[in-house]
């Protein structure tokens, strides 16, 4: 089991939380699956920039991001170096440490 660290988010996640997760899952499915109730305007279709993370540790453990991952977190809010989509993300064997952005550009909240 790989474990993910999700720091401290002020709506999603007020107290932070570690959850196990097993190598070959999608980190965003994980996280729901699992109460975390970070958002996924396009239901993880790659079309949109809600479900954004930044990867604090472990980071080089993901699979290297594709072009249209790459162009849309250009639009995303608090955009890093560190920045993934946990909806293209596959989780591997190394453990993993992320933090949910403050901010998204979704302007209406869609209660998934």
């Amino acid at each position: 089991m790989t474990v993910v660290t999700i720091l401290p988010h002020h709506e999603i996640c007020p107290e932070g939380t570690t959850i196990e997760v097993n190598p070959g899952e999608n980190l965003c499915e994980a996280m729901l699956d699992r109460g975390i109730k970070i958002e996924h305007a396009c239901d993880m279709s790659k079309a949109c920039t809600t479900c954004h993370v930044v990867v604090r540790q472990g980071f080089d453990s993901l699979e290297e991001m594709d072009d249209i991952e790459a162009d849309l977190l250009d639009r995303a809010w608090g955009l890093e170096p560190d920045s993934r989509l946990s909806c293209q993300c596959i989780v591997a064997n190394e453990d993993l440490v992320i933090e949910i952005p403050k901010y998204t550009l979704n302007h209406a909240k869609e209660n998934h």
